[in-house]
């Protein structure tokens, strides 16, 4: 889930955010806004790696786990649909209240509570026999990796504006090994411990550690905000509103379409295996293909994205292997089930390729945030449709042929949307 620090296109210097990590208040001179310039990259990195380590596990795992969870708990199939969305919606909705937390809290405070909502959420939700526990549980997980998914973006612009492509690449690298690594493990541990729980229960841990490296990073904060003199007038930057712009809107909807298929794939891939002649752990292993061969295209397609004067040939290519890959599960799951893995892992590379046109298609960190904000939870609205539909498809037909249909109507979508952020520009210029 590196390249050189030349991978990103030259950027004009960077405005603050409104309000960074560390350090002791200085006054901005482009803005004068009072800010904490950006120190303790090192360490900042670290803890972007094992925030991004697990922003995926939680929802792998489950698609791993799928059919065991639903015998667990009595689910129905419209009802599995509904849990495999929920993440989508919680991303959607308090991703947009993230840069509103932001403009009040240091982001290292509010990742130290983020990570904390995500390991508490993942206990909570194994040591219930309620559904609707289950539920209201997984929501408070999804809740933290809701908010880190926005920040994310936002930190590399504030920390590293000059490797753009080197350090998303390195995070997105994280994300899908966490990704691959939750989704290959999640059945053989809750086979080697008698239980589901023990295969959703034990990223809880990796979620914990997460936290370690921010909270020095919060004190540091906090102290740095007690020692900013308070009647300081400082002017206020205007406020960056994708929503106005057709730029911010066509990411969203690129975001959403291939945010839709990606979740469609982690909640109901294996299960698609399963019902192709494939026993579970196979399965899993599969889904887990997609994402481990992923890991060389995260890292790579920040470095390529940043280098190409416009994306439009990097959106053709994903497209046409994501529309190989669908047609190949309709036709012969289980015959070429490697090279359909293969297909669907270049395909998915257009989820670096979004997170890395965020930070390209912003020239500051609050630019930045806004459009990752933005972006991601409109996107993530969209994205609901994809796990849901497909399980509704799936129990309507019995069958697979509806579900990859509706996923070629997003993905034509997808590509529309492409073709609109392919040319370089920026948000605060519309």
């Amino acid at each position: 889930m590196t390249p050189p620090p030349t991978a990103a296109p030259a950027l004009p210097a960077p405005v603050a955010a409104p309000v960074a990590i560390d350090s002791r208040p200085t006054r901005d001179p482009g803005t004068g806004r009072r800010t904490h310039p950006a120190t303790g990259g090192a360490l900042v990195l670290v803890g972007m790696l094992l925030v991004a380590l697990n922003l995926r596990a939680v929802v792998t795992s489950l698609g791993a786990l799928l059919d065991e969870v639903r015998d667990g708990l009595g689910l129905s199939g419209v009802t599995a649909g509904l849990v495999t969305t929920l993440p989508t919606i919680a991303f959607a909705g308090l991703g947009a209240l993230t840069p509103w937390l932001v403009r009040r809290v240091a982001p290292a405070r509010v990742l130290v509570v983020a990570m904390l909502a995500l390991a508490v959420g993942q206990v909570l939700r194994v040591a219930t026999d309620s559904a609707l526990i289950f539920v209201l549980t997984s929501a408070l997980a999804l809740s933290g990796i809701a908010v880190a998914n926005i920040l994310l973006p936002m930190l590399v612009k504030q920390h590293f504006p000059h490797r753009t492509g080197l350090v998303t690449g390195a995070y997105t690298m994280a994300l899908t090994v966490g990704t691959t690594v939750a989704a290959a493990s999640a059945v053989p541990i809750a086979h080697a411990f008698g239980s589901w729980r023990a295969g959703l229960g034990v990223w809880a841990a990796m979620a914990a550690v997460a936290v370690l490296p921010w909270v020095p990073l919060a004190l540091r904060a906090r102290a740095a905000a007690r020692r900013a003199t308070p009647t300081a007038v400082v002017a206020t930057p205007a406020r960056v509103r994708p929503a106005r712009t057709r730029l911010g809107w066509a990411m969203a909807v690129y975001f959403g379409a291939q945010s839709l298929s990606g979740y469609a794939i982690m909640g109901w891939l294996a299960q698609l295996f399963r019902d192709a002649g494939y026993q579970p752990e196979s399965a899993g292993l599969l889904l887990a293909g997609v994402t481990a061969l992923g890991v060389p295209i995260a890292l790579l397609m920040p470095t390529l994205a940043g280098r190409l004067g416009s994306l439009r040939p990097l959106v053709l290519g994903l497209t046409t292997a994501s529309a190989l890959a669908y047609l190949g599960l309709a036709l012969a799951p289980h015959g070429a089930a490697l090279l359909w893995v293969a297909l669907l892992a270049i395909g998915q590379g257009a989820f670096p390729m979004i997170l890395t046109a965020i930070g390209l298609r912003a020239r500051t960190a609050e630019g930045t945030v806004a459009l990752s904000a933005f972006a991601q939870s409109t996107g993530y609205v969209i994205a609901a449709l994809g796990p849901l539909m497909v399980g509704i498809l799936y129990e309507a037909t019995g069958g697979w042929t509806a579900p990859i249909g509706f996923l070629l109507g997003a993905l034509a979508v997808q590509t529309t949307a492409g073709m609109a952020i392919a040319r370089p520009r920026y948000v605060e210029d519309e």
